[in-house]
């Protein structure tokens, strides 16, 4: 249902208790079934805005306050009150008296909207995008024109200036960029040039500092035979890159300039090399779906290899080979057959660098059928080869636990790998390897070594995701010691490697890898912007475990980098003062960082016994890349609160990384030296 602004019709005041959609792609709407809602004044439009942003998480009342006065009078808090009751009549009008709310409900300190997930046209907006990614060039049009068709003006219009919807506003425009971009090269794609070029021109005229633009408006024009017209665009692109922003145009630019004058074939969609592979491709298919039968195991085992290519293609690629990923392994299990269940299971050799799962729940299941074939594949060393594969699996996808088996798995698989002399195989137990390295904070060193054993194995049998694998394992490691410079080469050495063979989102780590590098500089605004920017390369990135909590959880350790645990904290502490503590807000995002953020949330509020209490119950910390960087917020919380016993925990856990950089074997943060965090006067280890 598109939403309405009341212009269309009168608003509705105590309509009927249907489903009822928000609009924020715009002014702030509300609407049932039967019409628009009457919002009646800016007050109660800001407080529904203020909880679509938090994302049905709540948002404290202190905070509201806060974020609706610039200087809130002493009956703010019932005046706000009065605001959320007005707001429930209106959206919940037929809820029986003294019942508790269904939709902007109280909870802990303060209120949540909780909206369904296809409730907010932002949200669908979100969706429609990320879905659009995984889908074929006519279905993705067809997506992407319904998702910007969402949009009816800038996103919270009416609160532009507000510091608490600046966030989201600048996080959903991007997104909606990206959007017209995608949609523009969507229609390249499917040989409609001229339907692309009026939306690009508008777009470059607004937003001229988008190169990707200006290069597919040029690369339009082109493919209408208009090649003066598209070298104009790229001479008006220079123009407006060196005088409004002091920069050259970027290498994209500058190549589809070089190739437009040289009419590169290869700019023509129609030349033979494209058409030839695209007919390949078709008649390739079509013959196979002829000749081999829909139940053949062949099929299957076929289409888990395109599973497995699926996944490196980028995020929309990753998600879809994901989600069949599971269905795959429950096809062969039907067969009965132990040894092709291996075959399918281990055929799922995708490089993986981040420590922490984006499904669990599949990550368990995946382990469970390993294991069971395992057990079930018969005995011999003919299948030494199948056997190591599940292993490798089972390592890679415990990864982030604290169960002996991930370890064991690995071992046996590299073991195994190597007395088979199956470099492709080694490669896959030594990624099962790196993914088990985190039993202790220290390691670097260790994975350093797993990384060069890779990219000598990867470059002499061109391997070379793993090759790209071996790299980025090697930028955090040198990132963790110190050494800049290497981690730099490698950095590089990924990229190239990743435009040569389309590997899209290796950029995402070397990009949050540059963050890093300006954080571990010193030069904090610098790094604050570098980690804003990489955050949104995340959306669509297809990578939830490494994306929840990552931005916010990065800024916390910027700020925290010259704040580690000092003679002074321990001595306000034990005066029972507070130390300053940086602003935490946990209305925000910290995905899986948040129990060990809690305690510094409360400090800042002044709530200690709370602090002190959620710090005792935090968990064992993950066996991750930011083991460090969360022990790190343990040391924190503990040196302010006084607490000698947590302090010595966290002190034990970062000593053998002594001499180390806290957090940057991440390659994504960092919070400073670890000896500084060990140089707190009562972090002795009891």
């Amino acid at each position: 249902m598109p939403y309405g602004d009341g212009v269309h019709g009168e608003p509705v005041e105590g309509v009927g208790a249907g489903r009822v959609a928000f609009g924020v792609l715009g002014p702030v709407t509300a609407r049932s079934d039967e019409g628009p809602l009457a919002l009646k004044g800016p007050r109660h439009r800001a407080v529904l805005a203020r909880l679509i942003v938090a994302r049905r998480r709540v948002v404290p009342v202190s905070r509201l306050v806060d974020d609706l006065w610039a200087d809130p009078p002493s009956g703010a808090v019932g005046a706000l009150q009065t605001f959320v009751a007005a707001l429930r009549r209106v959206l919940e009008p037929d809820r029986p008296p003294r019942t508790p709310a269904r939709l902007l409900v109280t909870e802990g300190p303060g209120y949540a909207l909780r909206a369904e997930p296809d409730a907010v046209d932002a949200w669908r907006f979100e969706a429609a995008v990320a879905t659009a990614a995984a889908l074929p060039a006519p279905d993705a049009l067809s997506r992407l024109d319904e998702a910007l068709d969402l949009w009816r003006g800038p996103a919270y219009a009416e609160f532009a200036q507000e510091d608490w919807s600046r966030g989201e506003r600048s996080r959903l425009t991007e997104l909606r960029l990206q959007a017209v971009e995608r949609r523009a090269e969507t229609r390249l794609a499917l040989g409609r040039p001229a339907d692309a070029v009026p939306d690009l021109d508008a777009h470059v005229s607004d937003h001229p500092w988008r190169e990707d633009a200006w290069r597919l408006l040029a690369l339009a024009l082109y493919r209408q035979g208009r090649q003066g017209d598209a070298l104009g665009v790229l001479r008006r692109a220079r123009t407006v890159l060196v005088e409004q922003l002091g920069t050259d145009p970027g290498p994209r630019l500058r190549r589809l300039e070089s190739d437009i004058l040289a009419q590169d074939p290869g700019l023509d969609p129609l030349a033979e090399p494209v058409t030839a592979a695209a007919r390949l491709w078709t008649t390739a298919t079509a013959a196979y779906d002829r000749t081999v039968a829909a139940g053949a195991r062949a099929r299957l085992e076929s289409t888990v290899g395109l599973i497995r290519d699926l996944a490196v293609t980028g995020g929309g690629g990753l998600r879809a080979a994901r989600d069949h990923r599971l269905g795959a392994i429950s096809a062969a299990e039907e067969f009965g057959d132990p040894e092709l269940t291996a075959r399918v299971i281990g055929a799922y050799d995708v490089p993986a660098i981040w420590t922490r799962s984006d499904n669990p729940e599949l990550a368990r299941r995946v382990v469970e059928a390993a294991e069971r074939t395992l057990a079930a594949l018969p005995g011999g060393g003919a299948q030494d080869a199948a056997r190591c594969r599940l292993l490798a699996t089972i390592a890679l996808e415990m990864r982030g636990t604290h169960a002996r088996r991930g370890p064991q798995a690995a071992r046996e698989a590299v073991e195994t790998a190597r007395d088979l002399d199956d470099p492709a195989l080694l490669a896959f137990a030594l990624n099962g390897q790196f993914m088990q390295s985190f039993t202790r904070a220290g390691l670097a060193g260790r994975r350093d070594g797993i990384g060069a054993e890779l990219i000598a194995l990867s470059a002499r049998h061109g391997l070379v995701t793993y090759e790209v694998l071996g790299r980025l394992i090697r930028l955090q490691a040198r990132s963790s010691l110190g050494d800049f410079a290497a981690a730099d080469a490698h950095a590089a050495a990924a990229d190239r490697l990743a435009e040569r063979h389309e590997l899209p989102l290796v950029t995402v780590f070397t990009e949050w890898y540059g963050a890093l590098r300006s954080a571990a500089s010193g030069d904090r605004r610098r790094a604050e912007a570098a980690y804003r920017a990489a955050a949104v390369r995340l959306d669509g990135s297809g990578m939830p475990g490494l994306e929840r909590g990552l931005l916010p959880l990065a800024l916390l350790c910027l700020r925290l980098a010259q704040r580690a645990p000092s003679a002074a904290a321990a001595a306000a502490a034990a005066a029972g003062v507070d130390a300053v503590e940086p602003e935490v807000d946990l209305t925000e995002d910290w995905g899986p960082y948040r129990p060990w953020v809690e305690p510094l949330a409360l400090l800042s509020s002044g709530r200690r016994a709370e602090a002190r209490a959620a710090l005792r119950a935090l968990p064992e910390p993950p066996r991750d890349l930011l083991y460090e960087a969360v022990c790190c917020l343990e040391a924190r919380a503990a040196a302010a609160l006084g607490d000698r016993a947590a302090l010595s925990r966290a002190h034990a856990r970062l000593a053998p990384a002594a001499g180390e950089l806290a957090g940057a074997g991440s390659g994504l943060l960092t919070l400073g030296p670890v000896d500084l965090w060990l140089a707190h006067p009562q972090a002795a280890h009891r």
